[in-house]
Formats: C-alpha cells, sequence, structure tokens
C-alpha cells in the first residue's frame, strides 16, 4: 500500500515547477535581462553570444571522451580484487562515468565494491579526461600541471574513503562472478586507450610542436582524446561501433545544450552585475571556498556529476577572470565541490545502493555511508588544495 507522502504530495510540489535544470537556467537567464530593463535585442544577443561561447571547444572535447567511454564500457577486464580498487579511478576518468566504470568493475571486486565506487567516483572527479579538463575548458584555464595536481589529489582523497569505508564496517554483498572466472580480454588491452592518451599528453607538455601542426594537434588534450577514442572505436566490433557512435552524439548534444544555457546564463549576469566589485582584490583560500561552496549547491540540487561540471564551469568563470585567485585552484575547487553527497537524486547512488549496499538495511544508512565518503573525500581534496595555495605551490 503506497504511503501517505506518496498518494499526497508536498503542497510545495504545487507551486514550484517540475523542470529540467535547463529550463530553469533560461528562465531565470531571460527574467535577469528583463529585470535588468535589457532591450528584447540586446538580450537576445547577450543570450545568443553567451551561449556559443566555448561550445566549440566543449563538442571536442565530450564527443571522443564518450565515444571513448562507450567503446571501453563494452570490454570485460580480468582483474584481481585488489586490482580492481587500484584500478577504479583510472576507469572513473578513462570512461568519463563513475556509473559505467563502477558497472564494468564491481562483478569481480567481491567484498571491495564499496572501495571500488569511491575510487571510480573519485577518479572521474580528478582525472584526465574527465573532471579537471571539463572544467578546465570552461574557466578557459590551460596549465600543463592539472593532470599532475589531479593525481596528487587523488591520493589523500582515495585513502579517505578507504578509512571511511572500514570505519562503516560496511561488507559489500558479492555478485556471481569471481576473480578467477574466465575472461575474454586481458587489461593492458582494454585500458590501452587511456594510456596512449596519458603518452600523448605527456609528450606535448615535454615538447614543443609549434612547427609541426599535426603532431601538435594530437598532443593536446584534444587532440590526444580524439586518438584515444578512435582507437577505441577500432578495437570494438564493428556491429557495436554505430551504437557506441549514436550514443555518444545523444549524450554530447544534451550536455551541449545544458553548456550553452549555462554560459549564457553566465554572460548575463556579467552584462547586469559588476563582479568586479562583489569579488576582493586578493581571494586567495577565501575564493577557492566560495567555488566549492558555489559547486556543491549545484551538486546537492540536481544530482548529476557530469551536468554539475557543465553548468557550474560557465556561470564561475566571470567569477575566476575578475580575481586573482589561481585558475588551476578554481579547476579543483569545482571539481572537489561537486563531491559533495551521493544522494537518492544521483544515478550513481541507485547503481551503488542496488549492487554493493543491497544487503543494508534502511536508507538512512545507505545515504549516511554514500554521502559521508564523499563528504569525507571532499574534505580532505579540499584541505590539500588550501595548503597547496597558502604555500603558492598551486
Amino acid at each position: 500500500m503506497p504511503s501517505v507522502a506518496t498518494r499526497h504530495p508536498k503542497p510545495v510540489s504545487r507551486y514550484i515547477p517540475d523542470m529540467p535544470l535547463v529550463v530553469w537556467m533560461v528562465f531565470i537567464t531571460i527574467g535577469m535581462g528583463l529585470a535588468g530593463g535589457m532591450p528584447a535585442d540586446n538580450l537576445i544577443a547577450t543570450f545568443n553570444a553567451g551561449f556559443g561561447r566555448a561550445l566549440g571547444e566543449f563538442a571536442l572535447i565530450l564527443l571522443p571522451s564518450f565515444v571513448l567511454a562507450a567503446a571501453m564500457s563494452r570490454r570485460q577486464a580480468s582483474l584481481g580484487k585488489g586490482l580492481a580498487t587500484v584500478i577504479s579511478p583510472v576507469a572513473g576518468a578513462s570512461m568519463i562515468c563513475p556509473d559505467t566504470a563502477y558497472a564494468a568493475i564491481s562483478p569481480i571486486a567481491g567484498h571491495q565494491k564499496l572501495n571500488v565506487a569511491f575510487g571510480s567516483y573519485a577518479g572521474f572527479k580528478l582525472l584526465y579526461p574527465a573532471g579537471p579538463l571539463i572544467v578546465a575548458t570552461g574557466l578557459g584555464v590551460s596549465d600543463p600541471r592539472i593532470p599532475l595536481f589531479g593525481f596528487a589529489l587523488l591520493i589523500p582523497v582515495f585513502a579517505a574513503s578507504a578509512i571511511w569505508v572500514r570505519a562503516m564496517a560496511v561488507i559489500p554483498a558479492q555478485s556471481g562472478i569471481s576473480a578467477s572466472a574466465e575472461v575474454r580480454h586481458n587489461v593492458l588491452r582494454s585500458l590501452a586507450p587511456f594510456l596512449i592518451l596519458a603518452l600523448l599528453l605527456v609528450i606535448g607538455a615535454a615538447s614543443d610542436f609549434a612547427t609541426m601542426p599535426l603532431l601538435e594537434f594530437i598532443t593536446l588534450p584534444k587532440g590526444a582524446l580524439l586518438i584515444a577514442a578512435t582507437l577505441a572505436l577500432l578495437d570494438c566490433p564493428v556491429t557495436e561501433q554505430r551504437a557506441c557512435l549514436d550514443s555518444s552524439v545523444s549524450k554530447t548534444g544534451s550536455l551541449l545544450l545544458v553548456i550553452g544555457t549555462a554560459s549564457a546564463l553566465g554572460s548575463m549576469l556579467t552584462s547586469l552585475v559588476p563582479v568586479g566589485d562583489f569579488v576582493p582584490p586578493r581571494t586567495g583560500v577565501m575564493g577557492i571556498l566560495g567555488l566549492f561552496a558555489l559547486t556543491a549547491v549545484f551538486k546537492l540540487t540536481q544530482g548529476s556529476s557530469m551536468a554539475t561540471f557543465a553548468a557550474v564551469a560557465p556561470v564561475a568563470a566571470p567569477v575566476v577572470a575578475s580575481s586573482d585567485m589561481s585558475p588551476t585552484a578554481a579547476v579543483f575547487a569545482i571539481c572537489l565541490g561537486s563531491f559533495i553527497a551521493i544522494l537518492p537524486n544521483d544515478s550513481f547512488y541507485w547503481l551503488v545502493r542496488r549492487d554493493a549496499l543491497e544487503e543494508t538495511s534502511g536508507e538512512r544508512r545507505a545515504i549516511w555511508v554514500l554521502t559521508g565518503g564523499a563528504l569525507v573525500q571532499a574534505l580532505a581534496g579540499l584541505a590539500l588544495v588550501v595548503i597547496l595555495v597558502v604555500a603558492g605551490i598551486i
């Protein structure tokens, strides 16, 4: 029998429309322009200019990223339980999705499923070509050290979640597939596109190919992604290649709409509000904490990590540009803010809840385990970023 809450929704739902984030941002952007007395022609021109900002760059990142993710998700690697935990951050980053990475690795993770879940989550947020690259593009930040800082942050973040899992004393349910199960592909071949991507980025950071356009392009993040995605796609069965491309185009299109709308909102905000007047000339740690909190609010509101990255970066870009906070630190403040809370409005919650925490009774307990772990990860990473900012390293 349905509960009273199910049959009689809260009255607030009658007054607050249930709409996707992108629709809210369109209405807010237009409302800001009208409230600011902006003529219709200027309002539309501002929206257009903001919407198109950096969309081409995002298309060059998201489309090959999703192709890479779709192709790699069709591989099954042979991993031991311990190796499954260690490799989970790499899988989260290379598959550009913690859900896909967890689904691919958890069947052979045994009782390490929660560690695999938090590892996939952390890798997606902190490693190339996922969170840091997407956020840096939105902020217009180009720093070859970003991949290195992301890896450095991953260590304490992953360690913090491992301590949390041990403290919670939760024993995840095991799947029917053991670590010794027969498999079709080996790990190195499965992860080869990601390894090639990393190699190209390292070569690009260490070399100057200004006089050789082709080499310069393929050793930059966008070109390296394209190469890695192409190799992953070619390694897929011919019958599955079109499906990989179709799903990638669909996901890219929907995210570009969110990014474009968020950029239009940021453009309207910049046109109407003198952002520089509200940002102290020396923001330092306070600016980093502000971006962290802003991103956490977005994440709590909508749940999706990818949509949070897409929406926050264009809105935060004017703030970062008008202050003297470290752009690289700003990138990771946003990445870490997106860790906050793995709640039922996030698909990742239900994936882990119905697998690793299947035997955990009560949603409160499950929420506490997952959200507490994500919060511990976020605070551990934020503490290190603050230390690096104060020390002038980042």
